[in-house]
């Protein structure tokens, strides 16, 4: 059986995806996968062993280039891919009519949250196959439950396991512990402040940690060079290549980041991470896993780096503790 799975963006929606994909890679040896995907995360995507071939979109550069002919070309061109892969389902993960646009490009039947599930309503009158999958549930159980009720099988929901391990590189001539700080996030107001980014560099510096951190726009780097201006011990790795990133981040003793892809990706390595929630409410999208841990700043109070840095040091120890 051959499965087109499209789950298009953001980073974080696509690796809460994974744990799905790891149940049926262990329910049903017997498909084959795909993923349709934005071009920007493809490398993410590329992580998981049970994906055949990355079907690459780039829906956020078309919209900016609708009149554009090269857009048309691109859009006829995953047209004629998707249809002559020959797919025997569909499985819509995002539920929006975006995904559901991409989905019937395939020619094959698709399958998708019901009308009371999707995040769009409307996205379910292109599915031939719709489940009801509680809404309130979290994102990465939700998709979960759709798989299996999709390709029939019952997910053991007692365990999570994401089935990604960081691509080979890393960081050279680094001896010792080493602690990712990712502050870079898309909102300004789930932007934990440059000054407690500097106090938890300097704890963990105190603590015989080096502290790691990056950037990808002006304004992080900005941020990255104030941590290292005071914590000189601080890396900054330049602004690379998501792989790149992905493979030092990997490699990390511990994690401690903002809302944002990276951190979810952290906590998918399995890596001990803390993120720090400002603004947003993680109960249903917030990092999941065994080392995984969520801080949140309540009304009229703030989340500290003492506080940032002792829950990750407790799931540092956690995993420690753990058998091999």
């Amino acid at each position: 059986m051959k499965v087109l799975i499209v789950k298009t963006s953001s980073m974080g929606d696509v690796i809460h995806t994974f744990p799905a994909v790891e149940d049926a890679r262990r329910n049903r040896p017997d498909i084959s996968f795909d993923w349709c995907v934005e071009e920007a995360f493809a490398g993410i995507v590329a992580l998981h062993p049970a994906i055949a071939t990355i079907r690459k979109v780039a829906i956020r550069r078309w919209r900016k280039q609708l009149f554009d002919s090269g857009t048309w070309r691109e859009m006829a061109g995953l047209r004629r891919e998707l249809h002559a892969a020959q797919y025997d389902l569909v499985i819509d993960a995002q539920g929006l009519l975006k995904s559901a646009f991409i989905a019937i490009q395939a020619g094959a039947p698709v399958a998708g949250f019901d009308r009371a599930s999707a995040r769009e309503p409307s996205a379910t009158l292109f599915y031939q196959h719709k489940y009801a999958v509680p809404r309130d549930l979290h994102a990465i159980e939700r998709t979960r439950r759709l798989f299996g009720l999709a390709l029939g099988y019952q997910p053991d929901l007692s365990t999570l396991a994401s089935g990604i391990v960081p691509p080979p590189g890393g960081l050279a001539g680094i001896d010792g512990k080493t602690a990712f700080l990712l502050h870079g996030t898309s909102r300004e107001d789930k932007k934990w402040p440059a000054e407690d980014w500097i106090g938890a560099a300097r704890l963990l510096v105190g603590r015989g940690m080096t502290p790691v951190t990056t950037w990808s726009n002006e304004r992080e780097k900005a941020v990255a060079e104030a941590i290292t201006q005071v914590v000189p011990a601080t890396i900054v790795v330049p602004k690379s290549p998501l792989s790149d990133i992905a493979a030092i981040l990997g490699r990390s003793t511990l994690v401690i980041g903002a809302d944002t892809g990276l951190t979810h990706l952290a906590s998918a390595f399995g890596l001990p991470t803390v993120a720090v929630f400002l603004a947003t409410e993680p109960g249903l999208t917030g990092p999941r896993g065994r080392y995984a841990s969520t801080l949140m700043a309540s009304v009229g109070e703030r989340v500290t780096p003492a506080q940032a840095v002792a829950e990750a040091e407790k799931l540092l120890a956690l995993k420690l503790q753990a058998p091999a």
